[in-house]
């Protein structure tokens, strides 16, 4: 698993233009969505977390069609499928997440603080934000993996992806958004909503992981 988790990591990195349009793709939504409310900066402060997060579900959207496609291409994906059990099948979709999150994902995160300043953040909210990400977005990973599973054979994947997935992730954005507007506003602790991302994510990093290999085994038949 190791082996698989190193080579996954390689070719996220290798495919440096990957990294390059999900950073673009991301700094583009940031910049254009204040465009469209005009020049109040403090209405842009009050929703800049949620403008962050949004834009980080729509970027890892962008990319979970890839979540499994070079494995397809290269046919070491039905090696995986017929030649393990369900079981095993489905840690390896986990170790496949967890290296699509840490390969595409993560860099993003690493640089949405600097993102996050554009919106007249405030720095207890920039390091919210950071923090909620981290918590929040393995979940959608693991929620894209089923999404990527069930559409793996369609022409056009983006759109039904998007459909299938969207309305499943719409829990992980509340809270995550919540994690950082309970700070600004000093109304509640930032641990609950922080907590329930956590949570969310090791529900999901069982149920995605299982439900994906699921619809492998079956589309295998």
């Amino acid at each position: 698993m190791k082996e698989l988790f190193l080579r996954d990591i390689r070719v996220a990195f290798s495919s440096g233009n990957n990294l390059v349009t999900n950073l673009m793709f991301f700094l583009a939504v940031i910049i254009t969505t204040p465009l469209g409310i005009g020049p109040m900066s403090d209405v842009l402060s009050h929703i800049s977390a949620g403008i962050v997060w949004i834009a980080a579900l729509l970027t890892v959207l962008l990319g979970l069609d890839q979540l499994f496609q070079t494995d397809r291409e290269e046919g070491s994906l039905d090696v995986m499928v017929m030649g393990t059990d369900l079981l095993a099948l489905a840690l390896i979709v986990f170790v496949k997440c967890l290296a699509h999150w840490a390969g595409t994902i993560l860099p993003l995160i690493i640089a949405s603080p600097f993102f996050a300043l554009l919106l007249n953040m405030e720095w207890a909210a920039v390091g919210a934000t950071v923090i909620s990400l981290l918590l929040g977005t393995p979940a959608i990973t693991f929620i894209g993996a089923v999404g990527a599973a069930l559409t793996i054979t369609l022409p056009r994947v983006g759109v039904m992806l998007s459909v299938i997935v969207l309305p499943l992730v719409i829990p992980v954005l509340i809270f995550g958004v919540s994690a950082v507007y309970t700070l600004t506003t000093g109304t509640l602790t930032p641990i609950t909503p922080l907590l329930f991302l956590l949570a969310l994510t090791l529900f999901f990093s069982v149920l995605g992981p299982t439900a994906a290999a699921t619809t492998f085994k079956y589309m295998s038949e």
